[in-house]
């Protein structure tokens, strides 16, 4: 079966560019090929109950928007589906116009992801790109209410279809006296298709149980309190999460206060209630959607208007007695609420420490396990290695009869060990017989290893030697014995590096006489370190003097004076010719020109300062 809905999926990516191919399998049963040609117009037939779906979702959309395809000024498509040529032509009938075609249907949704963000950024400048997140599963709460009738089921819409998110909203209850709890549930989903409500899952949300309710009402009560009722604050985030954020008692109480009442009075009351050891309910002032109560305060008297004895009065018993006006504060008493997820169970503290403990001994069990399995494969593979290498030419040779005997022994003895008793060791155990091993060959591997990669070594000293004697032929024709006017090395410089190549050469030849003469399993004579060792040293003296070269300026010389003047002469009958042309040329365009004898004067040639800097030269 995997091999069939591969193939299909290959024939149907196929068929969006084809009209027809062969879907083709080998082996399929009984060791039988399947081969069989479909068409395109077979493969419509056979989905034709799923392209009826394919233009619902735009109906569906413009519906829900309250829109028309009219006002569709371009559509993306997005995804490889898309790519099937039915798909595409149902879709054009639905728009009424030609698809856009210039994203890749794989990268659009991503393209589009990343082009919203550089709008959401400060740090990109683009066309903007409005874009809104809108509820499209309302939520709604439902709760019991008592009545004259009995007991009747209330749903308010808490978040309707296509509300703007994030947003935040509140449900007052007023009927309430006492605990009661109410649910959080979806809505009326039947705008969706069946099948996107089967993907929903459950419609309710989660149970919310409000306590405390009595007990906050006996706290605020009075004659000069009402009830405002219970209010439950929810909030959905950017990522269409519904959050239950607090529930509080809200009531209004009224009060009197004296006009004449000053600023520093109100600012003790509240600081001696933050420094009060009893919590006090939150003050509030009036929402800005209630109007506000109007005043009995009189208005005070215009400046305008000249003062009577009625005003001089009406000030005296001001003195002496002090008017008072109502006022409406509103108190907020928190209200314990418990949710209960009706989806997925919320673990509390304990049960989520026990959870992430848990969760971290299985981590560390498993991490042991692989571990071990680890250790024993490579104790294992090296064991088995050990064997298998002892037979070759190139360790018997390098192998002394009683090492050989000694490793065999020790591998043997290793092998019978893990299918015994070793079966259920550890990784420590593990581990520490493989290094035992290992310290046991290391000798055996490294002879082997020398003897495998001197001769490659040796032809890379010997290349060395022949392009460091071809530089020394040419440095000794560039000092200053030998060329004065190229004085680039210095005789110290050349003979150092001869002496160099002499000496790696003596060297060379000595060592590998002295390594021939012994047997390879004894201790190593000319080693590969050595070489390396021997070609750094040649490669830094021949680097040194290259560079030499590259930084080598040839000095100035200067002409006798008798010659310069000559010169000199020379330049200034070239240049009279040019001078009076350069008149003539000025009295007719009456335009100034610059004097040529003064810029061939500033052409002529000088030592550079740099060039004066470069002769120094510096001796090893």
């Amino acid at each position: 079966m995997a091999k069939l809905f591969k193939e299909a999926g290959r024939v149907k990516n196929v068929l969006s560019a084809n009209a027809e191919h062969y879907a083709q399998i080998e082996g399929l049963l009984d060791e039988e090929d399947f081969k069989v040609l479909v068409t395109r117009e077979d493969l419509e037939n056979l989905m034709q109950d799923l392209f009826e779906r394919v233009g619902k979702p735009i109906e569906q959309a413009l519906k829900t928007a309250h829109l028309t395809k009219e006002i569709i000024g371009q559509v993306v498509l997005v995804g490889a589906g898309t790519r099937v040529p039915k798909v595409q032509e149902i879709l054009q009938k639905v728009v009424g116009q030609d698809l856009a075609k210039n994203l890749n249907t794989d990268e659009a949704a991503t393209l589009g992801a990343v082009y919203k963000a550089a709008d959401l950024s400060t740090g990109f400048q683009v066309k903007k790109f409005l874009t809104k997140d809108a509820v499209i599963y309302p939520i709604q709460v439902v709760f019991e209410r008592e009545t004259q009738e009995g007991i009747k089921q209330v749903k308010r819409t808490l978040f309707g279809l296509m509300n703007p998110y994030p947003q935040k909203k509140i449900i007052t209850f007023n009927k309430h006296m006492t605990d009661f709890s109410f649910n959080v549930n979806y809505a009326d989903l039947e705008y969706l298709q069946n099948n996107e409500i089967a993907n929903v899952g459950s419609l309710n949300l989660s149970e919310v149980s409000l306590i405390g309710v009595v007990d906050a009402l006996k706290k605020h009560t009075g004659d000069n309190i009402e009830t405002k009722g219970i209010k439950t604050h929810f909030a959905m985030d950017d990522s269409g999460i519904l959050n239950l954020m607090n529930v509080e008692l809200v009531v209004e109480k009224t009060v009197t206060e004296t006009e004449e009442e000053g600023t520093f009075s109100k600012l003790g009351s509240t600081i001696s209630k933050l420094f009060g050891g009893e919590e006090k309910p939150v003050l509030e002032e009036p929402e800005s959607n209630q109007k506000p109560e109007e005043s009995t305060e009189e208005k005070p008297p215009s400046k305008d208007q000249p003062k009577n004895d009625t005003e001089n009065k009406n000030a005296t018993e001001k003195e002496t007695s002090k008017e008072v006006k109502p006022k409406i504060i509103t108190l907020k008493e928190p209200i314990e609420a418990t949710e209960k997820f009706l989806t997925v169970n919320v673990l509390n503290k304990k049960q989520f420490e026990e959870s992430v403990t848990k969760l971290g001994k299985l981590d560390k069990t498993e991490k042991e396990l692989n571990r071990r399995a680890t250790a024993l494969n490579n104790l294992e593979s090296f064991v088995i290695d050990v064997q298998n290498r002892l037979y070759e030419d190139d360790f018997v040779a390098a192998a002394t009869e009683d090492e050989a005997k000694k490793i065999k022994e020790s591998c043997s003895e290793v092998s019978d060990w893990l299918y015994e008793d070793g079966s259920d060791a550890d990784a420590d155990t593990y581990e520490k017989k493989l290094e035992q091993l290992k310290t046991l060959t290391n000798d055996l591997f490294g002879r082997v290893w020398e003897h495998n990669e001197r001769p490659e070594a040796l032809n890379a000293l010997n290349s060395m030697l022949n392009h460091s004697s071809h530089f020394l032929i040419n440095a000794k024709n560039l000092t200053k014995t030998t060329n004065p006017e190229k004085d680039i090395f210095t005789d110290v410089e050349v003979e150092s590096l001869e002496k160099l190549i002499k000496e790696t050469e003596e060297w060379k030849e000595k060592t590998i006489e002295e390594q021939n003469k012994l047997k390879k399993y004894e201790p190593i004579r000319l080693t590969v370190r050595s070489i390396t060792e021997k070609m750094a040293a040649l490669d830094r003296e021949v680097k040194y003097l290259v560079n030499k070269i590259k930084l080598w300026r040839p000095k100035k010389v200067e002409k006798p004076k008798e010659e310069k003047e000559e010169v000199e002469k020379k330049q200034e009958e070239e240049e009279k010719p040019a001078e009076e042309e350069a008149k003539v040329t000025e009295e007719e365009n009456t335009i100034e020109t610059p004097d040529v004898k003064e810029h061939q004067q500033d052409d002529e040639i000088k030592p550079s300062k740099s060039e004066e800097s470069e002769d120094k030269h510096s001796e090893l």
